[in-house]
This record gives structure tokens, C-alpha cells and sequence, in this order.
């Protein structure tokens, strides 16, 4: 019932920029929370980034706060993430999430119920 859509992914030489696209569809889709978080091979998924609809707050990981920045649009149900000073070890396959619900936990993949197909993005050194 509710679909997400990641696009924007591509290849990219270190310090160069991508922003990836996050398009919602679906009559029930509810926006509490979107989440985009990165995988690798033989990795955890990743969190990335969130941004909550309540307050606008934003969440960042670790490893990427300072370089990528979350917004949204909500006339077109979309979410983007502005990578910027890319790095080869941002490389992954990229997803954004939505939960079926209000959730605490934005950082935790189990929290949510939707994932799109993923996005790549590679960054070549």
C-alpha cells in the first residue's frame, strides 16, 4: 500500500556531490518519519539520516554529519539527501525507509516497515 521510490544514485570521484531522491506513493502513506540508510556487503545497515515531520527535527549519523544535509518536499511526497564531500567509503547501496507508525527508535532499521529498492552510489578515489 505504500511505496517508495529511491533515485539519484550514480558513480562520482571523492569530493564531488549527489543528491538522492526519496518519492512516496500510495493513499495510506502517512510521513511520521523518513529515514535513509546506506549497506554494504558482508555490513549492517547503516543508519544515515532521518528527518521527523513532527518538528522537522534532523538526525545524522556519525559518519556523515557535517557533508550530507536531509530536506524534504512535500508537495511532491518526496525526501532528498544532499551528499556533499563524498568520500569512497560512502559508497553503498542507499535506502530510504518509513515506518507504519510513530517509533522512538529512528536510528534502528527494525523500526520501519518500508523500504524502497535502494540506490547506488559509488565513489571512486
Amino acid at each position: 500500500q505504500v511505496q517508495l521510490a529511491e533515485s539519484g544514485g550514480g558513480l562520482v570521484q571523492a569530493g564531488d556531490s549527489l543528491r538522492l531522491s526519496c518519492t512516496a506513493s500510495g493513499s495510506t502513506f502517512s510521513r511520521f518519519v523518513v529515514g535513509w540508510f546506506r549497506q554494504t556487503p558482508g555490513k549492517e545497515r547503516e543508519f544515515v539520516a532521518a528527518i521527523r515531520w513532527s518538528d522537522s527535527s534532523t538526525y545524522y549519523g556519525d559518519s556523515v554529519k557535517g557533508r550530507f544535509t536531509i530536506a524534504r518536499d512535500d508537495a511532491n511526497n518526496t525526501v532528498f539527501l544532499q551528499m556533499n564531500s563524498l568520500k569512497p567509503e560512502d559508497t553503498a547501496v542507499y535506502y530510504c525507509a518509513g515506518p507504519a507508525r510513530p517509533i522512538f527508535g529512528i536510528t534502528a532499521t527494525r523500526e520501519y516497515a518500508y523500504w524502497g529498492q535502494g540506490t547506488q552510489v559509488t565513489v571512486s578515489s
